[in-house]
């Protein structure tokens, strides 16, 4: 097909967006896109902005296979290519027209507005762009810390700063998290919003106070990219227990942020004042604002769930496999997501319908239930360090005793992926001293060679009996 004709269907299909796709994000995102070429069945594309692949694929699919039937009469699949050198001209263009824009004083709001917006996409990549609230299943597990983080999202600084976020893994606290940041950048394009991880904030700030170089500079460097920000989102701030210099500058980030009525979100599994060695300074910050928290869904809001993930993959699945799968995943959403990727999955290269006998001979989840109880664990390990169940169920705080209750708690986390509070039930203990446990192995296997050999000798006297 000839170029000038490609470009005229083109037209034609963003005439149609243009109807379709709110203009903010039309002229962001659709608008820039360049028709390239179009052999019959795939329509090539090009754009300028680098998240733009990610972003349409992400949030505006539909309407461009829709507008692509209405104009040419069949479905059609797309291709969007980035394309950096016309990026480096366009952003050059840009800087150009905006100076000039400046110097009359007329610059014009919407330009502004899609500038910014893109110069904040790529300062923030590291946010997954499908965690979005409206593919968020509210359940009455989440329905309070969904409203919680909607209004932030809405009026960032104005309520709740900060807002804690806390519940077990799995349950959606990194999901609603980014879906703030998602929403605000969006919604509220000029302002500036940075997503990390606690253990890779952790990692950045070592790696900066290595010697050599200028490691002033450097360290200066690294506390204006988290201070300059509109909103911060720092997820898993567990991960800072017993990390005393990183405390000393999550302290005073939060302080210039918050005096700057800047807004702060936190995600934790657990509360402030069951992070140890948490100080009170922090601690008290931390819940000045909003403590919100996100429990395990009943079975109604995990099957609504799998119903939407199913929605999202297009597929047809009765009820009783949505019932299977929800009455045997039941700790969090996560293991949820993973039986029904891996239904879906098995059935897509069996190329065959999901049905119930299929769901059950995929999962199996009768043989996994008869395999391995907390018991079962409990008891393995307490022959390997000549502890009693008995012990295991005491308040003895004897070493021994304290740390073959912290493996047992670890591998029956890892081999039964039972929640923390049916562990913490078995063993007569509170939920968040069966957190602490279990984190404290996962931090140990890594440097102690000993306790490695130790917890597999258990894994595998497991597997033969």
């Amino acid at each position: 097909m000839e170029t000038q004709e490609v470009k005229n269907l083109w037209s034609e299909v963003k005439a149609e967006l243009r109807d379709t796709v709110p203009t903010p994000a039309y002229q962001m995102w659709l608008e820039p896109l360049e028709a390239a070429d179009y052999d019959g069945n795939v329509f090539s594309v090009y754009t300028v902005h680098s998240l733009a692949p990610q972003v349409v694929k992400s949030n505006y699919n539909k309407q461009i296979t829709d507008a692509f039937k209405k104009v040419l009469g069949k479905d059609v699949s797309y291709h969007i290519t980035f394309d950096a050198e016309l990026a480096d001209k366009y952003q050059k263009e840009k800087k150009k027209e905006f100076a000039k824009q400046k110097r009359s004083l007329t610059v014009d709001t919407d330009d502004s507005s899609m500038v910014d917006n893109l110069a904040q996409m790529q300062s923030s990549a590291n946010l997954n762009l499908k965690y979005k609230f409206s593919n968020f299943v509210v359940g009455e597990n989440s329905r309070f810390a969904h409203a919680a983080a909607l209004t932030v999202a809405q009026n960032p600084a104005k309520k709740y700063n900060p807002l804690f976020i806390y519940g077990a893994s799995g349950l959606g606290k990194t999901h609603l998290m980014q879906a703030i940041g998602h929403y605000i950048i969006f919604n509220k394009p000029k302002l500036r919003v940075k997503y990390i991880k606690t253990e890779e904030y952790v990692n950045e700030l070592i790696k900066n106070l290595q010697h050599g170089g200028e490691r002033n500079s450097r360290m200066d460097k690294f506390r204006q990219k988290y201070r300059n920000v509109d909103v911060l989102l720092i997820d898993d701030i567990q991960f800072l227990e017993s990390k005393t210099y990183t405390m000393e500058e999550i302290f005073h980030t939060f302080d210039s942020l918050h005096n700057n009525n800047k807004q702060i979100v936190i995600t934790s599994d657990r509360l402030p004042k069951d992070i140890p060695t948490l100080p009170d300074r922090l601690r008290t910050r931390f819940e000045m604002g909003l403590v919100v928290d996100i429990t395990p869904p009943d079975f109604e809001t995990r099957v609504a769930i799998l119903s939407n993930l199913a929605e999202q993959a297009g597929l047809k699945i009765d009820f009783p496999v949505f019932e299977y799968i929800a009455n045997n995943f039941v700790n969090n959403v996560r293991e949820l997501e993973g039986a029904f990727n891996k239904v879906s999955a098995y059935a897509d290269i069996e190329n065959t319908d999901i049905t119930l006998e299929f769901a059950k001979k995929v999962l199996n989840c009768e043989a996994s239930k008869k395999a391995l109880t907390i018991d079962k664990v409990a008891k393995a390990v307490g022959e390997h360090y000549g502890v009693s169940i008995a012990d295991f169920l005491s308040s003895s705080r004897n070493q021994r005793v304290s740390s073959a209750r912290h493996v047992a708690v670890y591998l029956a986390r890892e081999l039964t992926q039972k929640s923390f509070e049916c562990i913490a039930e078995y063993f007569n203990k509170k939920h968040t001293t069966m957190l602490y446990s279990y984190e404290k192995i996962k931090d140990e296997l890594r440097v102690n060679k000993e306790l490695d050999r130790a917890v597999a000798e258990i894994r595998s006297s497991l597997k033969e009996s």
